[in-house]
C-alpha cells in the first residue's frame, strides 16, 4: 500500500470536502445560529426566575413574554438543527461516493501486478467496510465537531459577560478534559488501524475460501481453513475489545472532570449569591443561567472526545481507500488509436521478469506475418502466458519493444490495441447476469440474429437451447451450474460475436470434451482464417495445423517450425509430442 501520513490522509479528504464547499459553509452559519439560539435559552430561563421574586410577587406579564420567546427559539433551533443535519448528510455521503468511484475506477487502471499481489478480500474490504466506517465517523464530526466548539466558545462568552471570575475558574480546570481525551484518543486510533487491517485480511480469507471451496472440500481442508479463519477472528477479537475498550472509557472519563468543573461553578457561584467569596455578587438567575451554561460547557467535551475517536478510526480506514487511489497506475499509456489492425507483430529483443531476482524472458525476437497461427507449446512456467501478457499489454516489457501492424504498442492506447485481439482463457470468467449479456460482452449493440448464428458457430446453441429461458435465462457469479464446458463455451461464443483482427487462445478447449473439441477446432479454424491467432495449448494435438509453432523453455524459443519440421528434427518438441501418446 502507498505510504500515506494522518497528515497527508487529512489533505486527501480535505480535497473531496473542498468540492462541497458550499453546503460546508451553510452547514457552519447554521451551526452557529443554533448553537447561538440554544446559548440564548439559559439567558431567557434566567430572566424568568428573576420574574418570579417571591410568593405572591410574580411579574405574570414578563414571564408571559420571556416564555412565547424562549418557544420561539426552540422551534427555529429545531428547525435550523434539521437542516444542518440534511447538509451534513449530503456533505458525507457525496463525499464517500466520490471516494469509492475513484477507488474502484483505480482498481481498473491498477497494473496486474498489484492484483495478483493483493488478496481481493481485502481489496473489497476496503472499498465498500472501510468507506462505510469512514462514513460513519465523517458524519458524526459534521454533526457534533462544529456545533461542540462553538459550544465552548459560544458559552464561555455569556459566562464572562455574566461573571468573570466564575468563566475564569472553568477555564483553569479545562485542560484537565482535553489531556483526558488526547490520551484516549491516540490509543484509539492504534488499535483501530489494527482493527481495519485485520478485518481486511478476515475478508480476504473469506473470499479466498468461498470462492475456491470446491479445492477446500476435495483437499479436506475445511479444518485447517477453520483453524485459519479462528486465528485470524481471535486477532480481530483482541484488537476490537482494545479499541472499544478505549473508546467507551472515553465518556466516563471526560464526563468525571466535566463533573468537577460543574461543582466548581455550583461552590463558586452559591458564594456570589451569598454575597460571600471572591467571585462578587449575582442574582439567583444568574446563577441558574452559569449552572446551565457549566453544564452545556462540559458536554461538548464528552461528544468531541467521541468525535475525536471516531474520527480516528475513520482516518485509519480513509488511509486505506486514500493508499490504494495513490497506487501507482498502470504505466502511461499510448495516445495514438491503432485502427484497421491487419495482425502483422513484431517482437524484437524483449526481456521480462515479474521479480528482478528471477529472470524469465531475455532477448526474445520474433516476427508474425499477418494471419498466421502462431502455436506456443512448452513446459509449465516456461513463459508462454507470460508472453500472452505482454502481447496484450497486461505486463510491459523490461527492455526491447512488440509492434503490431509497425507500431510500438506502448505508444498505441490499451483500449485500441485490446479490441483487436480476441481472448480465450482457460479460466472462465462470466458475471451474474442473462446469457446473452455475457456473450454481448465485446458487443453490447449486437442484434439477437448475430448472437444467434454466433452460438451456433460455437457450438453453445444447443445446451442455451435447453436452458429454462435460453438466451434470456439468468446465471450467477461466474456461470452458477453451468458446467465448466458449457462456460467455456460460452467465452468463446463472446469472441465468435466481436470477430476481432486477432486471437489469442490459452487453453480454450481444456475443459471441453473431445466430441467437442473436435466441433470447436472446426470452428475455430474458420475463425482464424485470415486472423493472425496465438494459441498457446498443452494438448499438442490440437495444433498440428497451426503455420508456426514455438517451442519455449526457460522464457525462450528453443525451437520453431512446423509440425511436421519439428517431428522431423527430432528434438525437444518431438520429445513432447510424443510423451504425450506414448502408455
Amino acid at each position: 500500500m502507498a505510504d500515506v501520513t494522518n497528515r497527508s490522509t487529512i489533505k486527501e479528504i480535505w480535497k473531496y470536502i473542498r468540492r462541497y464547499r458550499i453546503y460546508l459553509v451553510i452547514s457552519i452559519i447554521l451551526a452557529a445560529m443554533t448553537v447561538a439560539l440554544t446559548l440564548y435559552v439559559p439567558i431567557l430561563v434566567g430572566h424568568a426566575i428573576d420574574n418570579i421574586i417571591g410568593p405572591g410577587r410574580v411579574d405574570f406579564s414578563g414571564l408571559t413574554a420571556v416564555l412565547i420567546r424562549i418557544g420561539v427559539v426552540i422551534a427555529v433551533t429545531a428547525a435550523g438543527q434539521w437542516v444542518m443535519n440534511t447538509v451534513n448528510n449530503r456533505i458525507t455521503y457525496n463525499v464517500v461516493r466520490d471516494i469509492r468511484d475513484e477507488a474502484f475506477e483505480k482498481i481498473e487502471r491498477l497494473p496486474l501486478a498489484y492484483i495478483d499481489s493483493h488478496q481481493s478480500g481485502d481489496i473489497a474490504s476496503r472499498v465498500i467496510a472501510d468507506a462505510d466506517q469512514f462514513a460513519d465517523g465523517l458524519l458524526m464530526g459534521f454533526t457534533q465537531l462544529f456545533t461542540g466548539v462553538m459550544t465552548i466558545l459560544g458559552t464561555l462568552f455569556f459566562m464572562f459577560r455574566i461573571n468573570i471570575w466564575i468563566a475564569l475558574v472553568v477555564v483553569v480546570l479545562t485542560p484537565m478534559s482535553l489531556l483526558v481525551a488526547k490520551y484516549i484518543a491516540s490509543r484509539t486510533y492504534d488499535m483501530s488501524k489494527l482493527q481495519v487491517k485485520t478485518r481486511g485480511e478476515q475478508t480476504g480469507l473469506i473470499d479466498e475460501a468461498i470462492n475456491n471451496l470446491k479445492v477446500v472440500k476435495a483437499f479436506s481442508r475445511e479444518r485447517k481453513t477453520v483453524e485459519e479463519f479462528d486465528e485470524i477472528n481471535e486477532r480481530l477479537y483482541d484488537c476490537s475489545l482494545k479499541a472499544v475498550f478505549f473508546s467507551s472509557i472515553t465518556n466516563p472519563a471526560t464526563r468525571f472532570v466535566n463533573n468537577i468543573v460543574y461543582a466548581a461553578v455550583a461552590f463558586t457561584g452559591a458564594a456570589a449569591v451569598c454575597g460571600a467569596g471572591f467571585a462578587g455578587a449575582i442574582t439567583v438567575g444568574q446563577l441558574s443561567s452559569l449552572l446551565s451554561y457549566a453544564n452545556q460547557y462540559t458536554k461538548p467535551f464528552n461528544e468531541i472526545s467521541g468525535v475525536i475517536t471516531e474520527l480516528q478510526s475513520a482516518i485509519a480506514c480513509a488511509q486505506r481507500l486514500i493508499g490504494l487511489i495513490n497506487e501507482p497506475p498502470e504505466t502511461e499509456d499510448g495516445t495514438e488509436v491503432i485502427e484497421d489492425v491487419t495482425g502483422g507483430v513484431d517482437i524484437n529483443n524483449v526481456s521480462f521478469s515479474y521479480t528482478p531476482e528471477q529472470r524469465l524472458i531475455e532477448n526474445l525476437n520474433l516476427s508474425v506475418k499477418p494471419g498466421q497461427r502462431i502455436a506456443i507449446v512448452g513446459h509449465t512456467g516456461c513463459g508462454k502466458t507470460t508472453l500472452i501478457n505482454l502481447l496484450m499489454r497486461f505486463y510491459d516489457v523490461n527492455s526491447g519493444e512488440i509492434r503490431v501492424d509497425g507500431k510500438d504498442i506502448r505508444s498505441v492506447t490499451r483500449h485500441s490495441l485490446r479490441r483487436a485481439y480476441g481472448m480465450v482463457l482457460q479460466d472462465t470468467w462470466l458475471k451474474t447476469g442473462t446469457v446473452r449479456e455475457n456473450i454481448t460482452m465485446g458487443r453490447p449493440d449486437a442484434t439477437d440474429e448475430e448472437v444467434r448464428r454466433a452460438a451456433v458457430a460455437a457450438h453453445s446453441y444447443g445446451f442455451i437451447r435447453r436452458l429454462p429461458d435460453g438466451f434470456d435465462t439468468v446465471i450467477g457469479e461466474d456461470g452458477g451450474r453451468l458446467s465448466q464446458g458449457q462456460k467455456q463455451l460460452l467465452c468463446i461464443t463472446r469472441v465468435m460475436l466481436c470477430l476481432p483482427p486477432m486471437l489469442i487462445l490459452d487453453e480454450a478447449t481444456s475443459s471441453i470434451d473431445t466430441r467437442t473439441e473436435i466441433s470447436i477446432q472446426k470452428a475455430f479454424a474458420s475463425l482464424m482464417k485470415g486472423r493472425t491467432s496465438f494459441i498457446v495449448a498443452h494438448r499438442l494435438s490440437t495444433i498440428r495445423e497451426a503455420d508456426l509453432i514455438l517451442v519455449m523453455d526457460s522464457g525462450r524459443i528453443v525451437e520453431q517450425g512446423s509440425h511436421s519440421e519439428l517431428m522431423k528434427k527430432n528434438g525437444y518438441y518431438a520429445r513432447l509430442y510424443n510423451s504425450q501418446f506414448k502408455l
